[in-house]
């Protein structure tokens, strides 16, 4: 029997819940992204009115309103968008419980089997669905493999779908450039062209051996799926599951000139992924750093955790043992950031004699006691006496902003 895959991707999802909240921004160039005033406001996404004007996910804020004068900017509400993609991710637990998310606004569905409808027709309906009940649209691939699935839902935006079959996929998918297949990203399409090969169809006839030789042992997994060869199955897993890290950066409003400055941004930083981590039901094992200079020379290093946390001073205190040990000073510093990956999802801690995990449990209470407080009265109700040294510096919210980056689903 021939596999069913259907890949939903919710259309410019963030602008398009921003923009069934709040009608008012119906016919207007809305983006979703961080704070005008500070250095670091970037484009997370924007809707399709926006993107007629050539805005790009990722580029500042002030260079987006140059390009179009009337965008409106939103600020990013996470919890609400994992409240939507909850809603999405209901519709399509009607037709099968094979749902693999890709993030917070896609997901892979494996309806193989239905002894009532077909790919199209519940591709068709899943579609419509969204778009009456939870108010935004969806774009639908409809294929035998996730590969070609996940082609034809970025095949036809917005609120479109497109059936890719063994009779028509060489038609459809192979003159697409190489850097349109999930898992070819930049690097991989320099090395492709570099020796001649821009489509996926140049791909799927190159040589197997070649195509080994200059993208290493691995290498021949994208020649496979461009032939349609992707036997991979679609893996049930929760949203929270999915999530691969948790992160935020910013650009500083003056530059950083000692520890103790690096301090009150990585206190901030810590708080807000920390915070995040909290309400999803998290604790991670490795945590990141970023760094940036005056000259915009950059570095990231990371270190493992004593044990899964999510208690926020254990954070502060693991990066600026990392900052300390692999900063000079010899610059000023621009910009930094902090991240958390390989979270423990069944985390279960056993007690020491030293009582570190009575003195963990004590620390994660007082967090969530701020965190209450923060959601009551505001981020800056409350705070550690480490930020007041410069209440200029330290006066930003990370927290909504936060980053939230899936794991590759291949």
């Amino acid at each position: 029997m021939e596999r069913q895959i259907l890949h939903i991707d919710c259309n410019k999802f963030y602008a398009s819940v921003e923009c069934f909240l709040h009608p008012e921004l119906k016919g207007k160039p809305v983006a979703v992204g961080g704070s005008e005033e500070s250095r670091h406001g970037i484009i997370l996404t924007k809707n399709e009115i926006a993107s007629k004007y050539g805005l790009v996910v990722g580029e500042p804020l002030w260079k987006a309103k140059q390009k179009c004068r009337d965008l409106i900017i939103v600020p990013p509400n996470f919890p609400v968008y994992i409240e939507f993609s909850k809603k999405v991710r209901k519709i399509l637990e009607d037709y099968t419980d094979l749902i693999e998310p890709f993030g917070l606004d896609e997901s892979w569905i494996d309806v193989t089997g239905d002894w009532f409808k077909n790919g199209r027709e519940i591709g068709f309906e899943i579609k419509e669905r969204v778009r009456k009940e939870v108010g935004i649209t969806v774009s639908v691939g409809v294929s035998f493999n996730k590969v070609f699935a996940k082609l034809g839902s970025d095949y036809r935006k917005p609120n479109a779908m497109t059936v890719i079959t063994k009779k028509n996929y060489q038609k459809i998918v192979w003159p697409l450039k190489c850097s349109d297949m999930i898992m070819v990203g930049p690097a991989t399409t320099r090395k492709l062209n570099n020796y001649g090969i821009y489509t996926i169809g140049d791909l799927a006839k190159s040589d197997e051996k070649f195509i080994k030789n200059i993208l290493g042992k691995n290498g021949t997994l994208p020649r496979r799926y461009a032939r349609g060869e992707d036997k991979t199955p679609v893996r049930h897993k929760d949203i929270e599951r999915d999530i691969k890290s948790i992160g935020n950066a910013t650009t500083t409003t003056r530059d950083l000139v000692n520890n103790n400055d690096v301090k009150i941004i990585f206190t901030v930083l810590a708080e807000s992924v920390a915070r995040r981590m909290r309400n999803l039901g998290l604790k991670a094992t490795t945590l990141s750093i970023y760094v940036r200079n005056k000259e915009l020379g950059s570095f990231v290093r990371q270190c493992k955790l004593e044990s899964a946390t999510n208690v926020s001073g254990e954070l502060i205190k693991n990066a600026m043992t990392l900052f300390v040990i692999n900063y000079d000073w010899k610059m000023p510093i621009r910009s930094l950031g902090l991240s958390v990956t390989d979270f423990d999802f069944d985390c279960c801690s056993q007690f020491d004699f030293s009582k570190s995990v009575e003195k963990r449990e004590k620390l994660e209470k007082i967090d969530a006691a701020v965190d209450a407080l923060k959601d009551r009265y505001g981020n800056y109700c409350i705070g550690r006496g480490t930020v007041l040294y410069d209440t200029k510096l330290s006066h930003f919210s990370p927290y909504d902003d936060h980053n939230i980056h899936p794991v590759s689903p291949l």
